[in-house]
């Protein structure tokens, strides 16, 4: 049972900057989007026992936030003018589906970064860490700021072709 909690605790973790960002692209309320989101959190931990392991959690998480968002639009339909409740659905599932892309770009990214080369892999790992510069691992690497920039560039342009050649051609929006 620990490991069952802890493996949703990282589900869960792992998921708020997705479902906040699905919730403020809804109601456009930074401060009202936090207090969905908690109530949200709530209802993911009460019901930790619903999710289906191999699904997406990012999408059930969402869709929980999409009905504690329609519940506080009820409440609040009678005080002030809000959308139409099919355009709200409709702007509901148009972020869901994008969010169903990002997570397959994602998947996609982590995929074409394990293929790059192991000297690669570093110098991302490097650039990526928090406070690196592209001057400081030049310095360590005994190479020019432009070296490393030009080389950054090639990896990036790769993983650009690589997640293109990944992801399914989609219908435009």
């Amino acid at each position: 049972m620990r490991r069952d909690t802890e493996t949703f605790i990282e589900l869960l973790t792992g998921a708020q900057t997705a479902v906040f960002g699905y919730i403020v692209s809804l109601c456009h309320d930074h401060a009202l989007a936090k207090d969905i989101l908690q109530e949200t959190n709530l209802t993911l931990w009460r019901k930790a026992e619903d999710f289906e392991e191999g699904t997406s959690f990012n999408a059930w998480a969402c869709r929980i936030a999409y009905f504690h968002l329609l519940n506080h639009r009820r409440k609040r339909s009678r005080e002030q003018l809000v959308f139409d409740e099919d355009v709200f659905d409709y702007l509901a599932e148009r972020q869901e589906t994008r969010a169903a892309a990002s997570d397959r770009r994602l998947e996609a990214l982590r995929h074409c970064v394990a293929k790059l080369p192991p000297a690669q892999r570093d110098l991302l790992d490097r650039r990526y860490c928090p406070g690196a510069s592209v001057q400081a691992i030049a310095q360590e690497q005994g190479k020019t700021e432009g070296a490393v920039s030009q080389a950054l560039f090639r990896i990036r342009t790769a993983l650009q072709r690589c997640i293109e050649k990944q992801m399914p051609r989609e219908e435009p929006a």
